[in-house]
């Protein structure tokens, strides 16, 4: 099989990014955005997907960065999974972080959706508005082309629940995207297509 890699630069009036990300990586991270919350959300994420993940990200304001940095994850995620082939394509994952709970769902069915259920108390979690994180997911979720559902079903420290759920996404991605060798030359689809 060939190696399972993305690369995206994007290079706008707003923001200036590059990510690098390799689907059967060992979770190796090089990851500097500028916003300290989402280097520490993004590393949670390389880490417990076993994603080698590299970012560079720049710009204006906050608010475009994250967008931008979650669009071009996605973009590299999607242009790594090629045509799914092979691919367990469905899983979830349910992680606790001390008073949290968080599960994520997800699909990578070709078709971005994503419900994003997190009820924050602050309007920021350390230098990251609390709102871009359910923004953050909305944006992968679309330009990954998979379906994403997340719920936080406890928790006081809006930080462990962010945490919880990048740690869930990452458990959730990496069994998704695992190769199910019954199937490693099949399509997980009953259409044969995954578009």
């Amino acid at each position: 099989m060939d190696a399972r890699k993305g690369k995206v630069k994007r290079e706008t009036k707003e923001t200036s990014i590059s990510v690098e990300l390799d689907v059967d990586g060992t979770g190796d991270s090089d990851i500097a955005t500028g916003i300290r919350m989402l280097d520490h959300l993004l590393a949670q994420l390389s880490h417990h997907g076993a994603l080698n993940l590299k970012v560079s990200a720049a710009g204006l304001d906050t608010h475009h960065v994250v967008e931008d940095v979650a669009l071009c994850i996605g973009r590299a995620l999607n242009q790594a999974l090629g045509d799914r082939q092979g691919i367990v394509r469905m899983a979830h994952a349910l992680v606790p972080m001390d008073d949290a709970l968080a599960l994520v769902a997800i699909d990578i069915s070709g078709r971005g959706y994503a419900v994003v259920e997190i009820p924050f108390e602050d309007k920021q979690i350390a230098d990251l508005p609390s709102g871009l994180v359910r923004h953050f997911l909305e944006t992968f979720a679309s330009e990954a082309r998979l379906n994403l559902h997340t719920a936080v079903y406890r928790g006081n420290n809006d930080h462990h629940k962010a945490e919880a759920i990048f740690k869930a996404l990452a458990r959730a991605l990496d069994a998704a995207s695992r190769i199910d060798d019954r199937m490693r030359h099949r399509i997980p689809s009953t259409k044969n297509l995954i578009d």
